[in-house]
């Protein structure tokens, strides 16, 4: 009896962008993790909502400190996700010439619903790997923040979910308070 195994084909960011340019994926909403593409599930009204919630209030808050970017690339070693938001360091006119790197990112937020289980596990070691400082989790259907800080290897040392009716404060500003409720408020 013959056994055989199938290998996975893994690609580079550098794979990656040629595809992009040659508009192989010009049609799909697709993110590279771990050289692997994924499909992005289309957003509901729920997430979309809540996300703006949250990147409207950071904004607001961070004026004038940081740049708050909705839905676009960000370049790791081996992954180019697109996580509903980053606060990248300023000036933002650096982003003209490349996509935010891990030494750039102050803080990355991901807003699920049906992707729970992936930015809980596959993107949550990606970005711990990369010594992203703090990784915070928008929990749709829990209604709640799952904030991971404290990267250490493939994963972060530290995980703390808050309730709606608690505040947080990111790490790069310990000044900004935000309530939970602010997040899911309608």
């Amino acid at each position: 009896m013959i056994t055989t195994t199938q290998e996975i084909a893994h690609f580079s960011i550098e794979d990656y962008h040629q595809m992009i340019a040659a508009g192989i994926l010009s049609e799909r909403r697709v993110e590279l993790l771990d050289g692997l593409i994924w499909e992005l599930p289309a957003e509901g009204t729920e997430h979309t909502y809540f996300e703006e919630n949250l990147a409207k209030s950071l904004e607001r808050l961070t004026e004038g400190r940081a740049y708050v970017r909705e839905n676009k690339p960000i370049t790791l070693s081996n992954s180019e996700p697109e996580p509903d938001i980053v606060i990248p360091k300023l000036p933002r006119s650096q982003y003209l010439e490349h996509h935010p790197f891990p030494t750039d990112i102050l803080l990355l937020i991901e807003v699920s619903k049906s992707t729970l289980e992936r930015d809980t596990s596959v993107k949550k070691r990606i970005y711990a790997r990369e010594n992203i400082p703090e990784y915070w989790v928008v929990d749709v259907a829990g209604r709640k923040l799952i904030v991971y800080r404290s990267p250490a290897l493939e994963d972060y040392q530290q995980k703390i979910e808050f309730s709606s009716i608690e505040t947080i404060s990111p790490l790069a500003f310990a000044d900004v308070e935000i309530a939970i409720t602010q997040i899911f408020s309608i």
